[in-house]
C-alpha cells in the first residue's frame, strides 16, 4: 500500500512535470512549504521513482537557470506599476 508521503511526492513530481512549475508554485499548489517540495522531489522521489525524479530534476535544473530572467522581469514590473501611480 501506498503512504500518503509517497503519493505527494509521486503527485507534485507529475505536476511539476507537466506544469515546468517552480518549487514555489507547487508548494502553493499544493499547500505545503517549498522545504518539503524540495525534499519530497529529491530526496523521497528518488528512492520511491528514480526515473521520474530524473525528470523532476531536468525541469528544476531549468527552472534555477532561468531565475534571473524571472526576478529581472519581476523588479522590472514593481517598478513600472509604481511609475503609474499617482501620489497626490
Amino acid at each position: 500500500m501506498i503512504g500518503n508521503v509517497e503519493k505527494r511526492c509521486i503527485e507534485l513530481g507529475h505536476y511539476i512535470i507537466e506544469t515546468n512549475s517552480t518549487v514555489r508554485q507547487a508548494a502553493t499548489v499544493f499547500g505545503v512549504s517549498k522545504s518539503t517540495v524540495h525534499n519530497d522531489v529529491t530526496k523521497r522521489l528518488s528512492v520511491i521513482n528514480p526515473l521520474l525524479c530524473k525528470e523532476v530534476k531536468e525541469v528544476l535544473d531549468q527552472n534555477k537557470a532561468e531565475r534571473h530572467i524571472r526576478g529581472g522581469n519581476a523588479t522590472k514590473e514593481k517598478y513600472n506599476k509604481m511609475k503609474n501611480i499617482d501620489f497626490t
